[in-house]
């Protein structure tokens, strides 16, 4: 076989399997039907394609050839926008919705994986051009383990702890221990709440995380993944069975109420600390000069 053959196989092989391992359908249901699968794992193949060739072009030399990487990158940059418009469309029909926020993340997931897949691909033909294609092997393996790796993210588990909490009213007014979370008018659905409701307080770390919290498409984020396991009961326009996650306006932590299908606290908690962390949410205060003097 032509030694060109060769890299460029094994760039296309290594960068497809990091698209194909980076490619999740878990409880967030995205993407979770066999045509959502073909189009992504279509356009790693392309993707993967795309990397494999640009060391043997370079080495033929073939400039012009390279210069399909940047066509490329302008391509996968739609990605995001049709991942974007199709979740906004699916949002129309939701009860619990993710959020604006939470759609933006995920679309942006998809665009970053198809770049993981030709840098893949690009570092394994370039590996198998230099020191052939037994050295591949091992240099597909680690960019597609870091690629795994830069995929994971950070999630509420991370920046905050989940704990139990006790939903009571005073008056009218549901409350998560010392949270007021809403006005319950009807007795017959306040002692429904306080039969099969849940509550948890979601304490931050440091101030970055209570800044982070304090986003509303952060909470859309973490009703939507509570309500995608745990179920609710809420209806349409049932506004008092609506789950939600409120603030403590002076101590900075979130009450979350949920009315669940399934009452499983400690899964409550489980899901909570791994929701993921939303890019556009994430407070960076304490990083910043005055954040640090503020601090101290």
């Amino acid at each position: 076989m032509d030694n060109y053959a060769v890299v460029i196989l094994a760039g296309v092989v290594a960068g497809f399997l990091s698209r194909l391992l980076t490619l999740r359908s878990d409880y967030r249901h995205y993407p979770a039907f066999p045509h959502g699968y073909f189009t992504h794992l279509s356009l790693g193949f392309i993707a993967a394609c795309l990397g494999a060739v640009a060391i043997p072009a370079i080495a033929k030399p073939d400039y012009v050839a390279v210069t399909f990487l940047v066509l490329a990158a302008q391509q996968f940059r739609e990605i995001r926008n049709m991942e974007r418009e199709t979740m906004t469309k699916l949002e129309e029909t939701k009860l619990v919705k993710r959020g604006a926020d939470y759609i933006e993340g995920i679309a942006r997931v998809f665009e970053a994986r198809n770049y993981l897949a030709i840098f893949t691909a690009l570092i394994t033909s370039g590996v198998a051009h230099l020191f052939g294609w037994q050295y591949s092997l091992a240099a597909g393996i680690i960019c597609i383990y870091l690629s795994m790796r830069l995929m994971r993210g950070a999630y509420i588990g991370d920046i905050a702890e989940v704990v139990d909490a006790t939903v009571h009213f005073e008056g009218s007014l549901l409350m998560v221990d010392d949270v007021v979370i809403m006005n319950v008018g009807l007795p017959e659905t306040r002692e429904k709440i306080l039969k099969e409701g849940i509550g948890v307080l979601i304490k931050p770390k440091n101030d970055d995380a209570r800044l982070t919290l304090h986003n509303p498409g952060q909470r859309m984020a973490i009703i939507h993944d509570v309500v995608s396991i745990l179920g609710t009961k809420v209806d349409i326009n049932e506004t008092e069975l609506v789950p939600l996650a409120r603030k403590h306006i002076d101590k900075g932590y979130l009450a979350f109420f949920i009315l669940p299908n399934e009452p499983d606290r400690e899964i409550l908690k489980q899901v909570i600390k791994n929701v993921p962390l939303i890019e556009t949410a994430q407070g960076t205060a304490l990083k910043s000069f005055y954040g640090r003097k503020a601090a101290d």
